[in-house]
C-alpha cells in the first residue's frame, strides 16, 4: 500500500478528519472513531511504517516519542492511576486493519486477559 492511500498518512497530512489530541515532530495521537473503551486513543508515527517489523535503528527516537506520548495522554485522560493498556496489532490474524504502525491506548474500564 502506498502511503498516499493510507488512511493514517492522510490524517497526518490533514486530508482526513481526526480529533487530534497530541502532536510532536514524529508522532500524532487522535481518538479512535470506534472506541473499545471509554479512553481509546491511536498513536501513530508520522512516517509511514507498516508495523514494528519495519522498524530500524533510525526509528529509536520515534519509538521513544510514541511511548512518552502514550504516558502523557494516559495522565491527561486520567487513566494513569487506574491503569491502561497499550497494544499494537501486527498482520491480519491480529486484526490489523490499517497497515500503518499504530498503538491503541485503552483505559477507563477494567480489562480482562486474554483480550476478547
Amino acid at each position: 500500500m502506498s502511503s498516499s492511500s493510507c488512511l493514517f498518512c492522510r490524517i497526518v497530512a490533514r486530508e482526513a478528519p481526526a480529533e487530534i489530541l497530541h502532536e510532536t515532530e514524529h508522532v500524532l495521537a487522535f481518538r479512535d472513531i470506534r472506541p473499545g473503551a471509554p479512553v481509546h486513543i491511536l498513536l501513530i508515527p508520522k512516517e509511514h511504517v507498516t508495523d514494528i517489523r519495519e522498524l530500524e535503528d533510525r526509528h529509536a527516537g520515534m519509538v521513544l516519542d510514541l511511548m512518552r506520548a502514550a504516558a502523557h495522554l494516559a495522565r491527561t485522560e486520567k487513566v494513569d492511576e487506574s491503569g491502561w493498556r497499550l497494544v499494537t496489532n501486527i498482520g491480519p490474524d491480529a486484526r490489523q486493519s490499517v497497515f500503518h504502525l499504530h498503538f491503541h491506548l485503552l483505559g477507563g474500564r477494567p480489562m480482562g486477559w486474554p483480550p476478547g
